[in-house]
């Protein structure tokens, strides 16, 4: 099979595409024909060797949807033929065929395309956590996005609407703002204006509740200064250190509550996704694939999606 393979960490020029035997599954394991593959910012960063490093040479990617090609032995869940995406993987899935253990599978509904499938792993599952289990959403609370073009902010637009909030939004080109709106922000601004922070905490009349912060180093300290009483931000991202003042926390009971989709328990993900399949059937939650592009274009892939604006998730398709 064709898969993208890492050698070495650095830039995203180190990833190759090459020529692989074909997996095989064993006890307990999915074997999934890929039909996209979703392309995260997290995976930039293991690319590089920064963060949650992974042994050389390994494929990138967590999430695929496709098509069920085998299963071994002990999985009851699924059988070949099967409409699957995946929520991690053990061989990457940046590939043609992508082996994972039962429990990182779920039924792809019939309504979504594998373009779409391959939109909801990370991004809905990090949105959820940050939404549900670390800021304790409730309805009729107010919640910015900050950042809310790509996919986890789509994804947290989405889900805080159809959680009965009134949803703010962020983003840097017209085009991502519409997007945005269109997904459920009642009010969307330019996170280029320097006023825009408190143009957020005017809309929400002194009672911003929560905010979703994907650029933590460059925007805490206004996050801290619009919050409203026992406020909390939800740092999802961050890409460097910044300096606050603890005041603004204690002169509102506020917090900061770091998260990261990797420390989720089994329990948490089996909520997780049970919170969105239901969300699919209903069709609240819809995700979007902003841009698709071959296997061979990983590299590209990489460069466009760490770039400040994003709209929808980038899918590659083996």
């Amino acid at each position: 099979m064709r898969a993208i393979r890492v050698h070495e960490f650095g830039p995203p020029e180190v990833m190759l595409l090459e020529h692989v035997p074909d997996p095989s599954p064993g006890p307990g394991q999915v074997l999934v024909r890929v039909k996209a593959a979703g392309v995260n910012p997290v995976d930039t960063y293991i690319r590089a060797g920064l963060f949650y490093k992974k042994g050389l040479p390994f494929t990138p990617g967590a999430d695929a949807s496709g098509i069920v090609e085998a299963v071994g032995e002990g999985v009851r869940a699924f059988k070949t033929g099967d409409r699957v995406y995946t929520a991690g993987t053990v061989t990457g899935a940046y590939a043609e065929l992508c082996l994972c253990k039962e429990g990182q599978v779920y039924r792809l509904p019939q309504k979504l395309s594998f373009a779409q499938g391959a939109c909801i792993g990370v991004p809905y599952a990090t949105a959820f956590r940050a939404l549900f289990h670390k800021a304790k959403a409730l309805p009729g609370e107010t919640v910015l996005v900050h950042g809310a073009t790509g996919g986890v902010g789509i994804a947290s637009v989405q889900l805080a609407k159809a959680w009965g909030m009134k949803v703010l939004g962020t983003g840097g080109t017209d085009k991502g703002r519409e997007l945005a709106a269109y997904e459920g922000a009642e009010h969307v601004l330019d996170h280029g204006d320097p006023a825009h922070m408190e143009k957020a905490k005017e809309l929400a009349e002194g009672r911003l509740d929560i905010i979703i912060e994907f650029l933590a180093n460059v925007n805490l300290g206004a996050d801290l200064s619009a919050l409203g009483p026992n406020g909390r931000v939800v740092v999802v991202g961050s890409r460097g250190t910044v300096e606050i003042d603890p005041r603004e926390l204690m002169s509102r009971d506020a917090s900061i509550r770091g998260m990261s989709l990797f420390n989720a328990t089994d329990e948490e993900l089996r909520s997780i996704h049970a919170g969105l399949a239901a969300g699919f059937e209903a069709g609240t939650l819809r995700p979007r694939a902003g841009r698709e592009l071959p296997l061979g274009a990983a590299s590209a892939a990489h460069h466009a999606v760490m770039e400040e604006h994003a709209y929808g998730k980038i899918v590659l398709a083996p």
